[in-house]
């Protein structure tokens, strides 16, 4: 029996996908990097369907992969055939519970629209990425994502209250309530949470809402060193009174790609700049009083929405103006905020000295220790580049273990990075790892190949 006519008898004919533009867009991953082969696309309405799915599967020894937004970077959605299981149409969104600041939504939606959910409930859901307009809240939770919010509000893995997972043998595990507290036994839900897929499909969350920021301020700030961007998050995480929402760090040619590519003139013209904002209070008001205090001259304060806008767009846009140029080869890591200048500058002269013409567009989340490491070789700006991968990737993640960081922030692993993750966790860590999923996928049915080195 074909597995068309296996799935054809528990599914309705609208959760068998036959577009072939459809299909194809969600065999290649958003890099262009892999290639996908699936026997069979399926795009389930319910999670009974869902359930019915993973029965078969299980009986059958099918693989199975999740797939989201189709935004991952690390070819985490990737299948050499079975069954590619598209979440698009668990899109619902439930009404905000405004007394518990929640809100219970399919993994399906994307993640703009909860982002709008709680912003017209008076509300606002923290998680903020470059590709909020296409990345599906499933991925953002399964890659346990992070974004610009973090530093005040936390990774994807501080913001849900609850899942709803099918696991690889049909069973589901629904825990969408709304509580803020619940010690009777292990926390489960964080299982899936960064688990890429490998334990179960994720078909609902119940989230976390805040208070909308009040009136924020938003900062630009020229440094000669990361040590002086660091004494900048010092002094502003000190006098904001734990209202700085964001920082990041833009080299300098990371901006001249951005604003290039924008035709934006730059703020202004320095080897590194920061990105900040705060939310005003009586006491922040005197911040920028306060940098000056502190040697901080070069600095600018946006005087209205469109110049905040702007500026946040020069930040934003880079990851999109990199791909226009050509094929980088990148790295979504993470140090100690005290490491991050020396795995900078010890980083850059390894680089320099295996490619002498390598570009390093470094930018992100330095508020956590969260950089977006990428390295442009000029002369390989298509899929020819990815000859050097190994090479380039085994002088940045050597670096990033000697100052004792990771190789995966807040991309994932993936295929792309699993092989390192053995250099990441100790003997037993991963011992642990792989009886997790002996236990719920014995099969191996589940994102096969993905993660576990």
């Amino acid at each position: 029996m074909s597995l068309f006519d296996l799935f054809s008898a528990h599914l309705s004919a609208d959760e068998i996908v036959r577009d072939d533009d459809k299909i194809s867009a969600l065999l290649l991953d958003r890099r262009e990097r892999y290639q996908s082969r699936a026997d069979i696309v399926l795009s389930p309405i319910s999670t009974q369907s869902v359930q019915n799915i993973m029965r078969i599967c299980s009986a059958h020894k099918i693989p199975v992969v999740p797939i989201g937004g189709n935004t991952g970077l690390c070819g985490g959605a990737t299948i050499d055939g079975g069954v590619l299981l598209s979440l698009d149409k668990f899109n619902q969104i439930n009404p905000v519970n405004t007394a518990d600041r929640c809100i219970t939504v399919g993994s399906g939606c994307l993640l703009y629209q909860v982002q709008q959910a709680a912003k017209d409930a008076g509300l606002f859901f923290p998680l903020s990425l470059a590709s909020e307009g296409s990345c599906q809240i499933g991925g953002n939770i399964a890659a346990n994502a992070g974004g610009i919010n973090v530093l005040r509000y936390g990774t994807m893995r501080d913001l849900v209250l609850g899942l709803e997972v099918v696991l690889p043998n049909g069973e589901l595990i629904s825990q969408l309530s709304p509580l803020h507290k619940n010690t009777a036994g292990l926390d489960l839900k964080h299982l899936f949470i960064g688990s890429e897929g490998t334990l179960g499909v994720i078909t609902a969350a119940t989230l976390k809402l805040f208070p909308p920021p009040q009136e924020m301020t938003t900062l630009w700030a020229d440094c000669v060193s990361i040590e002086e961007c660091i004494n900048l998050l010092n002094i502003l995480q000190k006098h904001s009174l734990g209202t700085l929402k964001s920082f990041e760090l833009i080299s300098h040619t990371a901006l001249m790609i951005s604003a290039q590519d924008l035709h934006i003139k730059p703020p202004t013209n320095a080897k590194w700049h920061i990105l900040c904002e705060w939310e005003q209070t009586h006491a922040s008001d005197r911040l920028p009083e306060t940098l000056l205090q502190h040697g901080f001259e070069h600095i600018l304060i946006a005087q209205n929405v469109s110049q905040r806008q702007q500026w946040w767009r020069l930040r934003e846009n880079i990851s999109a103006a990199q791909k226009r140029r050509g094929v980088s080869i990148k790295h979504d890591i993470a140090v100690p905020i005290c490491a991050l200048a020396d795995f900078v500058a010890r980083c850059e002269k390894n680089i320099q000295a295996a490619f002498s013409n390598a570009e390093i567009v470094l930018f992100g989340h330095l508020g956590d220790g969260s950089l977006h490491y990428n390295i442009f070789l000029p002369d390989y700006a298509n899929n020819t580049a990815y000859q050097f991968e190994n090479q380039i990737n085994s002088i940045v993640y050597q670096a990033v273990l000697q100052h004792s960081g990771t190789i995966a922030a807040e991309h994932g692993v993936g295929v792309l990075k699993k092989h390192w993750v053995a250099k990441m966790r100790s003997s037993a860590e991963l011992a642990l790892m792989k009886a997790v999923k002996q236990h719920l996928d014995p099969l191996n049915i589940m994102n096969p190949n993905k993660v576990y080195p």
